[in-house]
């Protein structure tokens, strides 16, 4: 017996212990609790242990990151500075004292033979031609750049002659400016813009005598747009403190710095205190940004970089990773404190936010098995706005839904039971009417009254087709002999009025279809369109395969409808279910086209909504109606599985 109990308690210790293994059989507020507890704890733990590898990483990102912006808008400064040079070359080459020095008509400055830089310069040391007034105002012109922009130290214009014009630049030999590297280079380029970095090996000075360092040249070559021959080239010097002036101001931390290099290595820009005065091209891969870390006099620098679209150069950011370690300590500590005070915060806010979150969804399930053991009377009560207080709102709708629902359910079956005793009394009139008038007919036949006979025969045959044995599918035939009675009944009362022409193709012939379509819509033209016209009418009804549809075509010269009257009746035949509900008291009128509505509503129940009647009027001239309907090749016999096939 103890073994038992023993056995029982272990048992029982064992399954409790399971039931909280298995977090989905847990209470809610257990499960908030463990969820609170996981969200709040978990991460800080996991964070205070990633934290050493996060930090660094974050914050070198956000390094490079904000480096590379800031090295992309220096680029962009120094590009647009070049790209004023290039449309200054653009406007020099447009101006037309410039095209006509190009092509010899203006004559120029030329080297003076036998003489070379002695370090003297100066006007002395060269043999200049008698400037005409054209020069003069080349120059002029020239002058006006560098007034404009001065950053710009000096401007040569240079044809192929070896001829040459400038505000401020002289030649210093005796050979022709056409064999200068820098021309060269303006040819080989055929008037695209080039950046050639500092000066070097040049046989031009200038009165100020900067040196090759404090320069930066550009040129560009002139092109013949008809022969295109080169004529010529202009040749600017960019004082090397527009560059500086983009550059300079901008600090990395605390000794970091930028500075610009040209795609072959060459410095551009170095600033004084620079940690590294060059840099070797081998270090940066084919990217045009990015970062990297070289060791360099056993200190680790970080070097970000971004190379111009425009001028090809290189902008580097240099700084020493030394100077982020102290943003990341205090990082780090920032974030030790939050995770302390998340854990501290989250142990006594889990219990408190579960209780608040369960006890009220407790509430509504202790309502929810009341309903559910069939009191529909009970109600939740709260003013709470949040979610469970709008369940418990909707809760309530629910069940005054529910019963009015089962209230009109009850209401529906009666209904029901009242309908099927309306039908069986309704199946046993028709049956006794056309049998009666069955009886007429044969009676005025043997009197001798053979119209009386064939409008009664006529109607007999308008009823049995109607009844067709209880079944909605008939064949083509009994349709077409329906619509042929009430016309005959309809023309012994018009007479002349009502001309008539009906054509039925072959293939429609052996089709089934909907009982009674066509005579609502006939009707409806008779009615409202030939007894409305003033003298005859005619209606056309056609009946006719269309590819994978059978089309009943109804067509009048009656009085037709105005566009208003036509939009509404079409709005009604979009929806005719609701359009034939009426309210109590309210009577369906002629207006509302109670036949039509009833035969659309009857195809789009049974075939669906691509199916139906489609219409068009014009006021005083006829309506057409044109009836969409499948093609059923089996009668009501087969089963409705095997009639769904063959639509």
């Amino acid at each position: 017996m103890i073994i038992m109990q023993n056995r029982n308690r272990a048992e029982s210790w064992r399954e409790g212990i399971w039931r909280w293994l298995r977090f989905g059989d847990l209470p809610l507020r257990y499960k908030l609790v463990i969820l609170f507890l996981m969200v709040g704890i978990l991460p800080s733990i996991a964070l205070g242990v990633l934290v050493n590898w996060t930090v660094n990483r974050i914050v070198d990102q956000q390094v490079t990151s904000n480096t590379i912006q800031l090295i992309g808008k220096v680029n962009q400064t120094l590009d647009n500075d070049m790209e004023n040079l290039q449309n200054i070359t653009y406007l020099i080459g447009f101006y037309p004292r410039t095209e006509r020095f190009l092509q010899g008509e203006i004559q120029g400055d030329k080297p003076a033979a036998g003489t070379e830089d002695t370090g003297n310069s100066g006007p002395q040391s060269f043999s200049v031609k008698q400037d005409n007034e054209e020069n003069y105002e080349i120059k002029r012109y020239l002058q006006g750049f560098t007034t404009l922009y001065p950053e710009i130290a000096s401007i040569l214009l240079v044809n192929r002659d070896g001829e040459y014009i400038s505000n401020e630049m002289y030649a210093r030999g005796p050979a022709t400016l056409t064999e200068e590297a820098w021309y060269h280079e303006a040819v080989l380029n055929e008037g695209i813009f080039t950046v050639l970095g500092h000066p070097a090996d040049r046989k031009v000075t200038t009165h100020v005598h900067y040196g090759n360092e404090e320069l930066v040249s550009v040129v560009r070559s002139f092109v013949d747009p008809d022969t295109r021959e080169v004529t010529g080239a202009v040749l600017i010097d960019l004082k090397l403190r527009a560059v500086a002036r983009a550059v300079r101001d901008v600090t990395l931390g605390k000794s970091g710095y930028l500075m610009v290099a040209e795609a072959g290595g060459s410095s551009i820009y170095t600033p004084e205190d620079a940690i590294i005065p060059s840099i070797p091209p081998s270090w940066f891969p084919d990217e045009d940004s990015g970062a990297l870390i070289r060791e360099v006099n056993g200190e680790r620098l970080q070097l970000i970089y971004g190379t111009s679209s425009f001028t090809g150069w290189r902008t580097i950011g240099v700084f020493p990773t030394s100077e982020s370690v102290y943003e990341v300590r205090e990082i780090r500590f920032y974030m030790i404190c939050f995770l302390f005070v998340v854990c501290l915060f989250g142990v006594a806010a889990s219990y408190t936010l579960s209780q608040s979150i369960s006890r009220p969804i407790w509430q509504l399930m202790s309502f929810m098995q009341k309903a559910e053991s069939g009191d529909l009377t009970t109600r939740y009560w709260g003013n709470r706005q949040d979610e469970v207080g709008m369940l418990g709102r909707s809760f309530n709708r629910m069940l005054l839904q529910i019963r009015k629902l089962m209230k009109l359910s009850e209401l529906r079956e009666k209904q029901k039971r009242e309908a099927e005793l309306r039908s069986l009394q309704a199946h046993i009139k028709p049956h006794f009417l056309y049998n009666t008038l069955d009886t007429i007919h044969w009676m005025a036949r043997k009197k001798g009254a053979d119209d009386v006979s064939d409008l009664v025969e006529s109607l007999s045959r308008l009823f049995r087709i109607g009844l067709s044995k209880g079944d909605d599918i008939i064949p083509m035939s009994d349709e077409w002999m329906h619509i042929s009675s009430y016309l005959q009944i309809q023309k012994t009362r018009y007479r002349d009025r009502l001309q008539v022409e009906m054509e039925l193709s072959p293939e429609a012939e052996k089709l089934y279809v909907l009982k009674l379509l066509l005579q609502p819509v006939v009707e409806n033209a008779i009615y409202h369109g030939i007894k409305a016209r003033r003298g005859p009418g005619r209606i056309i009804i056609k009946a006719q395969v269309n590819g994978d549809v059978l089309l009943l075509g109804v067509q009048d010269n009656g009085a037709g409808m105005s566009t208003e009257r036509l939009e509404a009746l079409r709005k009604q035949l979009a929806d005719p279910v609701a359009a034939m509900e009426t309210t109590p008291g309210e009577r369906v009128g002629e207006s509302r086209s109670y036949g039509m509505l009833n035969v659309q509503a009857r195809i789009k129940l049974t075939f669906g909504d691509e199916y139906g009647i489609a219409i068009d009027s014009i006021e005083n001239e006829g309506t057409t109606v044109m009836i969409t309907h499948p093609l059923l090749h089996t009668g009501p016999s087969s089963s409705d599985d095997d009639r769904r096939d063959r639509l």
